[in-house]
């Protein structure tokens, strides 16, 4: 392998892995909240793409206006969701509100498919993301050099929130105990509402850099990288932000590396087998921390 070749797979396992570790906050975030693993994570980043796709292709609407109606509705849908499948099972147990959602997903795959069809769709081109840069004697898109510096920025800025903000010190208090938080006056409500908010608002950038350089767009299409995105955030450590992001990013160089060398059928494999190896050896993952169980 050429340094050329090298430098090329390091540039595009640096943005899948970015991306990666954008969704795998979503989860990590809500399980920190709420001890809840959202399985329609994924599913809310596929609606994501389809919301790009009617604004921009459907409704002619230029791109930056749509991707801030793309921002809002995956948003909106992340809440909508939360007070409707979440928010009532909030006191059930907890495979209750696991099975919920499963529903979920299930929910906004078929709706996807009923709403758009199943057949792929053709994700739109947006011009200053597809433009080709040079670095030496490599070339590659500008989405795939700016995806790493969005995602580091982003990290930063929520880092920043949760540990000088009011709603961050509330978030984090949640995480630690929720009923002590409850009695001391933290509206429960206002931060979960929040954190499902960060939570889409990632999702919704990370399916426009995922999606903008991929052919199409169908009901199934957030499955395997929503998948993906949870092993990241539980080989991390499902709880911890910075694990989310290493586990992200080590995901995405794993992958890119296994298919450069000609293995593109055991790039999913390797994933899997990767956290079992991690979870055998350190069952909280990277930079999970041991609970203790109240009793």
């Amino acid at each position: 392998m050429t340094a050329t070749a090298f430098f090329s797979y390091c540039l595009a396992g640096m943005s899948i892995g970015s991306i990666y570790a954008l969704i795998a906050i979503g989860y990590t975030m809500v399980y920190g909240i709420l001890r809840l693993i959202n399985f329609a994570h994924g599913d809310i980043f596929m609606m994501a793409a389809y919301f790009m796709i009617f604004a921009m292709v459907d409704h002619n609407i230029p791109w930056y206006f749509s991707m801030v109606i793309m921002i809002v509705s995956t948003v909106l849908l992340g809440v909508v969701i939360e007070k409707l499948a979440y928010k009532p099972l909030r006191s059930a147990p907890r495979m209750s509100i696991m099975i919920s959602a499963i529903g979920v997903s299930y929910l906004l795959q078929n709706l996807a498919t009923y709403l758009f069809s199943a057949l792929p769709k053709q994700y739109p081109s947006i011009p200053i993301l597809n433009k080709t840069i040079y670095l030496g004697d490599v070339s590659t898109s500008l989405v795939t050099f700016i995806t790493p510096i969005i995602t580091v920025l982003f990290v930063v800025l929520l880092m920043l929130l949760i540990k000088y903000t009011k709603i961050g010190m509330a978030m984090r208090a949640v995480s630690k105990d929720f009923e002590a938080a409850q009695l001391m006056g933290i509206k429960i409500n206002s931060v979960i509402s929040f954190t499902f908010i960060i939570g889409c608002f990632l999702a919704a950038l990370g399916s426009m850099l995922y999606f903008t350089p991929r052919p199409s767009v169908f009901p199934l299409a957030g499955s395997l990288p929503g998948l993906k995105c949870f092993i990241a955030a539980v080989f991390g450590g499902i709880g911890s932000i910075p694990g989310a992001v290493v586990g992200g990013f080590i995901i995405g160089f794993s992958e890119t590396f296994i298919k450069a060398a000609g293995y593109s059928e055991f790039s999913d494999v390797f994933t899997f087998v990767l956290l079992i190896v991690v979870l055998m050896f350190k069952p909280t993952g990277l930079f999970g921390e041991n609970l203790a169980e109240k009793v």
